[in-house]
């Protein structure tokens, strides 16, 4: 069994509501059940500002399943959710990353773990560190101190 956390992030057709969905829809993939999940919390968009401000939460799953059949149950959770992929970091009724993948480091054409992104996230990091602010992400640092260091940008509890 390996704990892979999960980046959960949505900002149209009730972001709250497609989260909590989602976070159900976790515990059903197959080989894999959820071990906890944070708080959601709202945070203005990365990208173009002409969408909604983001919900966002991280959930700790464990599975058996490999990486990249991982990621297809998570990408199927995302395709019965409505999610177009169609502007880069445009708005989304539910995106699911893969952030960690226990202590594993991944290069694939179709994914890469730890996620590129999330040592410079405040959006990932907050909810990560409430649930794991001790796990140390491979070739960084530990969540609470790559949190510490995310300074710039807002991101406020709402659940």
């Amino acid at each position: 069994m390996i704990d892979a956390y999960i980046g959960l992030g949505s900002n149209l057709d009730q972001p709250v509501q497609q989260i909590l969905q989602a976070l159900d829809e976790l515990d059903c993939v197959p080989e894999s059940w959820l071990v906890r999940a944070s708080s959601l919390y709202a945070s203005a968009p990365m990208g173009p500002q002409d969408q909604p401000d983001y919900v966002n939460a991280v959930a700790d799953i464990r599975t058996r399943l490999a990486p990249l059949d991982l990621l297809d149950a998570l990408q199927e959770i995302e395709k019965r959710h409505g999610r177009i992929r169609d502007r880069r970091w445009g708005p989304r009724t539910l995106d699911l990353d893969l952030l960690l993948y226990g202590d594993q480091i991944i290069q694939d054409r179709r994914l890469t773990v730890p996620h590129p992104g999330l040592a410079q996230r405040a959006f990932v990091l907050k909810p990560f560190e409430e649930i794991a602010p001790r796990l140390r992400v491979p070739g960084l640092d530990d969540i609470a101190a790559l949190s510490a260091a995310c300074t710039d940008q807002q991101v406020r509890r709402i659940e």
